[in-house]
């Protein structure tokens, strides 16, 4: 079996003792946070029920504002909801609430993941220089009194978006690449499609949080190494827990002498444990994230969190029946792949045509 394993002590190694004792006082704070849920989902009494409500909204002003300063000094996390400008705040605070809503059913929390992806993509290239500007020139379908053009204005993020590679960790991360590497496609001047990476990587759910094992698959997995050196790599998964995923992957690329350029980790949701163990873990790497959570359960599950994120986006495989990436992107149907469909040839050339380098 050819197989890369880290372990949570291994990841947990990267945390400084200041990164510790702050985590565990967000973990104190959402205990708290807690006694409210367990109050909430169990009274009766309308006036219990507005005294824990505002009990919660204090709780989660104060981790708000923690995680804000905590986040302050490090360059290398950078949150929607902490960076932009206020006015924006909203937009995001209501896609996540969408997104965590167990009532939001498949096709409506893809429509919401996309639309998280779009606001990180802003994220991550919307600091151009307002005077560094692509011009597009788009014929409409107006023809009289004669064929009709117009002309808009673009940031021209070239250089930042010409070298990456989309490197996705099945199986929920599938979609959100094809959705960040449009947004690639659509402001590249060129029309540049991102290269793929499929990487196969599981963490055992037989564990816990403190003992979990990380199992990258190299031979369920699709890349060549050659294509990885000195380019960004782009790792949008929608939810980032602990970092293990991404910690193992990158620190098997650097194991075998490759050296990316930078490596950019695209979130809707991350942990602060696991934003801060992906800084420390890795040099050169960026986790945005839409926004931040406080806490991790035993069974590393983001607290409040919004489920299995790959489950909600694919549906759920049976038990003795996983499909494969060619088959998961079957099931995406024809409106989505048509939509992405030149992201689509990139990953079938990949898989199919068995680009590895082992």
């Amino acid at each position: 079996m050819n197989k890369i394993v880290l372990k949570a002590e291994d990841l947990d190694g990267f945390l400084t003792g200041k990164d510790k004792t702050n985590l565990a006082y967000m973990d104190s704070s959402y205990r708290k946070a807690l006694a409210c849920f367990n109050i909430l989902s169990t009274t009766r009494s309308g006036s219990e029920k507005k005294r824990e409500e505002k009990n919660l909204i204090g709780l989660f002003n104060e981790m708000g504002s923690l995680m804000q300063e905590l986040c302050k000094d490090e360059k290398g996390i950078r949150v929607y909801s902490f960076l932009t400008p206020q006015e924006d705040h909203p937009e995001a605070s209501r896609v996540i609430a969408k997104l965590r809503d167990y009532r939001t059913e498949n096709e409506e929390f893809v429509y919401y993941i996309q639309r998280a992806y779009e606001m990180l993509f802003k994220l991550a290239y919307g600091g151009t220089p307002a005077s560094n500007k692509n011009y597009l020139l788009v014929q409409t379908p107006v023809s009289v009194p004669v064929q009709n053009f117009a002309i808009h204005k673009i940031n021209n993020i070239d250089k930042k978006i010409d070298n990456t590679v989309m490197c996705v960790m099945l199986r929920g991360a599938l979609l959100p690449s094809m959705i960040f590497s449009k947004e690639i496609e659509e402001y590249s001047s060129s029309g540049y499609v991102t290269p793929f990476a499929l990487f196969k990587i599981a963490r055992d759910d037989s564990k816990h949080e403190n003992n979990m094992e990380y199992i990258l698959d190299l031979d369920k997995s699709y890349f060549n190494l050659d294509s990885l050196n000195d380019r960004d790599l782009i790792f949008a998964d929608p939810m980032n827990a602990t970092g293990g995923s991404l910690v193992t992957v990158v620190k098997y690329l650097l194991a075998e002498g490759i050296k990316p350029h930078s490596v950019s980790f695209v979130n809707v949701i991350a942990a602060l444990k696991g934003a801060l163990r992906v800084v420390r873990a890795l040099e050169h790497c960026t986790v945005y994230t839409l926004w931040m959570d406080p806490m991790l359960n035993e069974l590393a599950y983001i607290l409040p969190g919004l489920g299995d994120a790959g489950d909600r986006i694919n549906g759920r495989d049976l038990p003795d029946q996983p499909r494969n990436i060619i088959q998961l992107v079957a099931d995406y149907g024809a409106n989505i792949a048509r939509l992405y469909r030149k992201q689509l040839r990139k990953i079938e050339d990949t898989v199919l045509g068995k680009k590895n380098d082992r």
